[in-house]
């Protein structure tokens, strides 16, 4: 059995991301994208290889980052939004349209799209979510794209 190791020798400076957030719960999102970004370049990513930009909503989320991976060349996209449960189904009809619109793009692009999108009951759920003391999830999305470009690049260097 060959067990692959993750690349420990990646060159960040070199690596391009987009980091892409709603501005809906933007009091939530912004706090999210100030953690992605932070963490990226605490990885190494040059400043000027992490682009970041907002669209409306989660709902526009899968489309914003398709549009980086097509005309930015980027190695990956955080995706980060807030959705919070109101009175009515709207709750349900985002979450899974944009759950499942990072979900084939993942799939079509075959290149990572980390899933930073809250999807909670309350306000209160979603500002501990954003909040540095519990972990912030705008982090802990970027860091996962990472993980999963260093594990491609892993698979790659093991198949040549």
């Amino acid at each position: 059995m060959t067990v692959l190791e993750q690349k420990k020798d990646i060159h960040w400076p070199h690596i391009k991301v987009a980091v892409v957030a709603a501005r809906w719960n933007s009091f939530v999102t912004d706090e999210m994208l100030d953690a992605a970004v932070q963490a990226l370049q605490a990885k190494g990513i040059q400043d000027s290889n992490i682009t970041s930009m907002r669209c409306p909503g989660s709902f526009e989320i899968p489309l914003t980052c398709k549009w980086c991976l097509e005309h930015l060349e980027v190695d990956g996209v955080v995706a980060i939004g807030a959705v919070i449960r109101g009175g009515t189904p709207h709750f349900d009809y985002v979450c899974d349209s944009v759950t499942r619109g990072i979900t084939d793009l993942n799939l079509s692009s075959g290149k990572p799209v980390s899933f930073g999108v809250l999807t909670t009951d309350t306000v209160d759920q979603a500002r501990e979510r954003a909040s540095e003391e519990k972990g912030n999830k705008g982090a802990e999305a970027a860091l996962a794209l990472c993980e999963m470009i260093a594990l491609e690049q892993s698979i790659k260097s093991s198949s040549g």
